[in-house]
Order: C-alpha cells, then structure tokens, then sequence
C-alpha cells in the first residue's frame, strides 16, 4: 500500500459507509453468520462472525496504519505497549486484554465484499501470534485486502478528530461515514439507522442520539479546522463540510 502520513488513518470505504463496523455500545455480542450488512449503493458484505464496533475498528485502522510500511501480506510485528500508544491508550493489564479481544474477534470473521467490479473474500486480520514473555505481536493481514483501496475506495480519516470522538460510537461512526463524501447527500433518519448499525428500539431514541453525537462531530471537527455543520428537517439530515484536497481534485474531474 502507499504510504500516508501519521495524523491519518486510511480506511477503505466498505468500512465506512456500512455497519460492518457498528455504532453499539458495549454490552452482548451476537453471532451472524453470512449476514448481509446494511451499506451504501456500489457496496455488498456478507459477514460471519461476531458484531463489530467502533473498538474494533480503531484497532483495525491502527493495524493497518502499522503495516503500511511494509509489503501487505508480511509480517508485522509489534509489542502491545506500541499498539496501545497508538491507539491512546495506557499500557495496563486491562487494556491488554481488550486489544486481544478485539484481534480475536477480527480474525475470526470471515467477509465476502464487492465493490464495482472488485471483490474480496477473507478475513480482515488474517493471523495473529502473540508473545506472551515479550507482550508483542505478530499480525499477517491478506494481501488480498489491497483490492478495497483500488480506484479511490479508500478515505484517510483526521486521526486526532476521531480520537477526540472516544467514547461516542454514533459520532465516531457519523464522522468516519460523512468524511467519505467530498459532497454528502441528504440522508433520512431511518437510513443512517441502518446504515451505522444501531440497536436503538426506536427512530425517536435514535433520533436523540444522532443529533448529540452531530453536536460531538460538529464541535471536534470544528476545533480541529475541518468545518462541519448540519440541519436535521423533520426526518432530514442536511450535512456540509470542507472537503479534502483529494475530494477537490475528485470534484474538478466532474465539472
């Protein structure tokens, strides 16, 4: 893979724009098995595994972020205490046990994609040895995976903005959807419901929480110089940002 600067994380967009990686809060994880997940137009998952979450997806995007470096489909190998500082957190005996956790739950799903004429079938984390005397890694992703960052199906994610949104799955989930979009289309409530995944009972609940986690967004996006604003109209969520350098470039070649 091209290699991309530390302030981001590029992320391809089937996990993104769909629920694979699910705006839930932590609690009972239920097992599908060859599921179809909810996802944007152009984009078809199947999923096997157990329910994933906006957890699962920092890790896979540091993952990713650490092999980035190397031939993808090598070993990469790293200690917890690296993985853990990447991703924010301290080096304790708890934290250790939540990111075996989520590689776990990772390598044990298995994905069936297909975005335009590319497809994918495999794992998202292929393998993983743990070290338990050094505390370290090693992680081998699927070289297969490279074709979910052919033609621009990739979105490099403000690193600090969704670290900022810790603890705020819808947010997290909202900004990571929204920065895919160089233009974001108007959406009803009830299919970003769908879209992210939430296991709200009710589009009033959801409704609720969609609008403090755009407050959450807006404010982080904001603070970091990335302009975000929206408007909810009835059962109608207008968003406006400041698209990227790359998205201005996508929006040249249409004009």
């Amino acid at each position: 893979m091209p290699n991309w600067s530390d302030s981001v994380r590029r992320v391809p967009n089937v996990a993104l724009r769909s629920a694979l990686f699910g705006a839930i809060s932590k609690g009972h994880r239920p097992y599908l098995e060859r599921v179809k997940i909810h996802a944007l137009g152009g984009i078809s998952i199947y999923y096997t595994g157990a329910l994933l979450d906006q957890g699962d997806l920092d890790v896979w995007e540091t993952v990713l972020h650490l092999a980035r470096m190397q031939e993808l489909g090598a070993e990469c190998r790293v200690t917890a205490y690296r993985l853990l500082k990447d991703l924010g957190r301290t080096d304790t005996g708890k934290n250790r046990a939540i990111l075996d956790r989520h590689l776990s739950r990772m390598k044990a799903t298995a994905l069936q994609v297909q975005v335009s004429e590319h497809s994918y079938e495999g794992s998202l984390i292929h393998e993983v040895y743990r070290d338990h005397d050094t505390r370290s890694y090693v992680i081998r992703l699927n070289p297969k995976l490279r074709v979910l960052f052919l033609d621009d199906q990739f979105t490099d994610v403000d690193w600090s903005i969704r670290q900022e949104l810790h603890g705020r799955p819808l947010a997290q989930w909202l900004h990571g959807f929204y920065v895919t979009h160089a233009r974001p289309y108007d959406f009803k409530v009830k299919t970003l419901h769908q879209l992210c995944g939430s296991r709200a009972r009710s589009l009033c609940d959801f409704k609720k929480d969609l609008r403090r986690s755009l407050d959450a967004v807006e404010r982080a996006s904001n603070a970091a110089g990335q302009p975000f604003s929206y408007l909810v109209e009835g059962d109608l969520v207008r968003v406006r940002i400041t698209p990227s350098s790359s998205q201005r470039r996508h929006l040249a070649k249409k004009c």
